[in-house]
């Protein structure tokens, strides 16, 4: 927050005696300082990292409730010899781990690790089983990599130069609504979701000179656009990406960014892209992967963020929203099931455990079904009573940590571009967990969120069929792409041994036959966890 060289890290306060890193913001941090300036604390600099330090002093692990942001932070404590690691409520910001006997490493990125040796190659035969099945999530602790663990969200851990450590979390996200909001109807959780989201996005703006959105066109982005104008902000900038269409699927929706660029007269910068460039970029968009993740989103993000950063420091962008308020289509599936895990597992897993036994080597293979024991004994812990909530609590604080959130931290820190995500605060995420479900599934998911966006945007773009960011050439695998999946897969220096070549004959003879539930390309999810696996020297 503060850019002069008193706010310099690592920040070392001799007089309190400890020292920190911080990869993050902390928005609320003007009024964090006014309380620890009344406890007699004294600052130097103008920003959050200070006010982080000297919090920490004053309140210890009771800071972190205080804080309303997103952060990964370690401190030292000299005369104890103790080190300190957190971690945000929704994962926001990574913070992984290489623990052996002898040394704990930590980094905001997985590469930083590896850079530093004395890592392990080996991957975690569960991890893969995830990455197969789960969509491509790996559930923290885990990551592919069995040296190499993420600190969970909302979790904290400390350690001592013994080696002695301990680990608690911090936060935990109830559902369900108080016993004073049983008679509230759609509007006046409507007015609540509106005043809400708007604290978030104005809270979001402080120490953000030039402003930009990632516009994709669709309520969430849109609404960020509208709630900026209406606090205040003029000199907003606005950011779209396309691509070649393929497989008959259209790879844009520029006629819905560009409503909203006109509408509120934004400065729009439409970035169109296509198919030799995205073969080009990918390599370098996956070695800024702190893991490999499949979502086409990716490659969008990363050649977007390479447009944004030319232009401005900070963004805003719409990402939890879906995950929040019920967005997706296995929401509806899930609530009006009579076996809730079963209706969630056949609407998002990519694979039956059969099917994954199948794809690899004997080596890799799980005697259990990993994935899906994860989200079954997810779905019967005590806190979210119904079939919906069981679901909307696994994707906004397991799902969206390790992919729609890490997606976009990874590609736009990659171009030191900082993205703010105001669904993301905690406030908002709270109030989302108490809004019944019969608010959230109508109107094709997201009820009271697009209510809340009808007092705000134009309704073209609430009342639209649910879009992506599409990448087509990534799902549709022809051509020239297909032929470099080929030699990525079937190249002799390429081959860990992972997969059973039948399979990958299979899937090289009918790629677009064989897509996953979520429409998303089986053969590419092999092809990019090959990729990431040789970008990250592995």
């Amino acid at each position: 927050m503060d850019l002069s060289e008193a706010s310099a890290q690592p920040m070392v306060d001799h007089s309190l005696g400890l020292s920190l890193a911080f990869n993050g913001a902390i928005y609320n941090y003007p009024e964090l300082r006014t309380e620890l300036e009344i406890l007699g604390y004294t600052f130097y600099s103008g920003g959050d990292t200070e006010v982080l330090l000297k919090g920490y002093h004053a309140w210890g692990v009771d800071m972190l409730p205080k804080l309303n942001g997103m952060f990964a932070f370690a401190i030292w404590e000299r005369d104890t010899e103790v080190l300190f690691i957190a971690r945000d409520r929704l994962g926001v910001k990574p913070l992984y781990l290489s623990h052996t006997d002898k040394r704990l490493r930590f980094a905001s990125t997985l590469p930083a690790l590896l850079k530093g040796g004395d890592i392990s190659p080996m991957l975690d035969p569960v991890a893969l089983n995830h990455y197969l099945n789960f969509h491509s999530v790996v559930p923290s602790p885990r990551t592919l990599l069995a040296g190499i663990e993420k600190l969970p969200p909302a979790t904290w851990m400390r350690i001592d130069a013994t080696g002695k450590s301990e680990q608690k979390v911090w936060w935990r996200l109830p559902y369900g609504q108080n016993a004073d909001e049983a008679k509230l109807t759609l509007e006046d959780w409507r007015d609540r979701v509106l005043d809400s989201t708007r604290e978030a996005v104005a809270i979001r703006q402080r120490a953000a000179v030039d402003v930009g959105v990632l516009l994709s066109g669709g309520v969430d982005s849109s609404l960020l656009v509208g709630l900026l104008r209406d606090v205040g902000v003029e000199d907003l900038s606005t950011f779209s990406i396309g691509f070649q269409d393929a497989g008959g699927e259209r790879g844009d929706e520029f006629q819905y960014s560009d409503l909203i660029a006109k509408h509120y007269g934004t400065q729009h910068h439409q970035l169109r892209i296509n198919e030799s460039e995205i073969i080009e970029q990918l390599p370098a968009a996956f070695r800024a992967m702190s893991e490999p993740m499949v979502s086409h989103d990716c490659i969008a993000f990363y050649l977007l963020s390479r447009e944004v950063a030319k232009h401005c420091k900070v963004v805003q962008s719409g990402q939890g929203a879906d995950e929040l308020f019920a967005g997706y289509h296995w929401y509806p599936q899930v609530d009006g099931a009579s076996d809730p895990y079963a209706a969630y597992r056949a609407a998002f897993f990519d694979r039956t455990y059969d099917e994954y036994a199948a794809t690899v080597q004997p080596k890799w293979l799980t005697k259990n079904d990993a994935a899906g024991d994860f989200v079954r004994e997810h779905f019967a812990q005590p806190g979210a009573d119904a079939a919906v909530d069981k679901a909307l609590r696994l994707d906004s604080t397991v799902m969206l940590v390790d992919d729609p959130v890490k997606r976009v931290d990874n590609m736009t820190m990659a171009w030191g571009l900082e993205a703010r995500t105001p669904f993301l605060d905690y406030r908002l995420v709270e109030l989302s967990a108490r809004v019944p479900g019969r608010f959230k599934l109508p109107d094709g998911g997201k009820q009271v969120l697009k209510e809340a966006a009808r007092l705000v945007i134009p309704a073209e773009v609430i009342d639209r069929k649910k879009g992506y960011f599409p990448v087509p050439g990534l799902k549709h695998l022809q051509g020239d792409t297909l032929q470099w999946v080929r030699e990525l897969l079937l190249d002799p220096s390429q081959d860990r041994g992972l997969f059973r070549p039948e399979m990958l004959d299979s899937l090289l003879t009918d790629p677009d036959g064989q897509l996953t539930p979520l429409r998303g390309s089986k053969l590419w999810q092999l092809a990019a966890l090959n990729l990431w696996l040789s970008e990250q020297g592995l």
